[in-house]
Parts: C-alpha cells; sequence; structure tokens
C-alpha cells in the first residue's frame, strides 16, 4: 500500500483529490483503499464490471483525477490518469507524509 500511496503522491493525489477504484473485491482492493487514504486522497468505489461507457461517466461525474485499477481489468479512459495497482513495485516501503485534516473527504459514493 505503502509503494502504490507513493506513486499516487507523484500523481498529484493528496488531500480532496479523487481517485476511482476499480478492483474485484480481493485482498487487492483492501491494499487499493489503503493506498488512496495513505496518499490523502478520496477514493470514489466503481464496479470492474461495469460497461466501460459507465465508468467513464462515473469517472466524469465525480471529478476523479486518477484512475486505480489492475491491468487485466480495466484499459485506461480518457481524461483520466490511470494506475495499475499491480505495477507499482518501484516505489518506497515507507509510510508517505502528508497533511490530511479530519474534516478531509475519506470517499464519494
Amino acid at each position: 500500500a505503502n509503494q502504490l500511496a507513493h506513486r499516487l503522491i507523484e500523481l498529484g493525489v493528496g488531500p480532496e483529490v479523487r481517485v476511482g477504484v476499480a478492483v474485484p473485491r480481493s485482498a487487492q482492493l483492501l491494499t487499493a483503499l489503503l493506498a488512496v487514504l495513505k496518499a490523502g486522497g478520496t477514493y470514489v468505489p466503481l464496479d470492474p464490471d461495469y460497461p466501460a461507457e459507465r465508468v467513464a461517466y462515473m469517472l466524469d461525474d465525480s471529478q476523479a483525477k486518477v484512475l486505480l485499477t489492475l491491468a487485466d481489468v480495466l484499459e485506461p479512459q480518457a481524461g483520466v490518469q490511470t494506475v495499475f495497482a499491480d505495477q507499482c513495485h518501484d516505489y518506497p516501503q515507507h509510510n508517505p507524509q502528508v497533511g490530511v485534516a479530519a474534516q478531509n473527504l475519506a470517499y464519494v459514493i
């Protein structure tokens, strides 16, 4: 989760920055959600089984800046930066240092 959080921070994720998360229910989903929170971001849960048009609409409507998914689940979407959670192994493993306050969003449904 720390490595993925560092990748998200590199892309500008921080407090109030929304990240669409389209990962099947698994341990990888927990890692993805924790990474968004460690980066200080706000996650937008997306069902990876939705049609591409629905995912694109939800990303646009939620104003997500980043899509976090797996390489075999979704293809990159127009208008958002795509991060494949299973391809971020070259980043630091230590906890990222971010400034998050209690009033910052954690998720958007």
